[in-house]
């Protein structure tokens, strides 16, 4: 299992302190808006090189987490 506080770092210096890629600039957002797109890991590494596979998964396993724990509110 990816652990992805290896890959992923939260700086407001960098992106407004959007969840990055560390040593990059590519969002998680971007990862999941391109992914949610239809493309695929290896495309998605063509388009970004300094993208690896470990680095993509980092991100759907930051994602899961966040969803994970969101507080979800019943609406009335």
């Amino acid at each position: 299992m990816i652990n992805y506080k290896d890959y992923i770092i939260s700086d407001y210096k960098i992106m407004l302190g959007k969840p990055i890629i560390k040593g990059t600039r590519i969002t998680v957002e971007l990862i999941l808006k391109k992914l949610s797109e239809g493309v695929s890991i290896p495309l998605l590494i063509e388009m970004y090189p300094q993208l690896n596979t470990e680095q993509v998964h980092a991100a759907l396993e930051y994602a899961s987490n966040v969803v994970g724990n969101e507080e979800v509110l019943e609406l009335a």
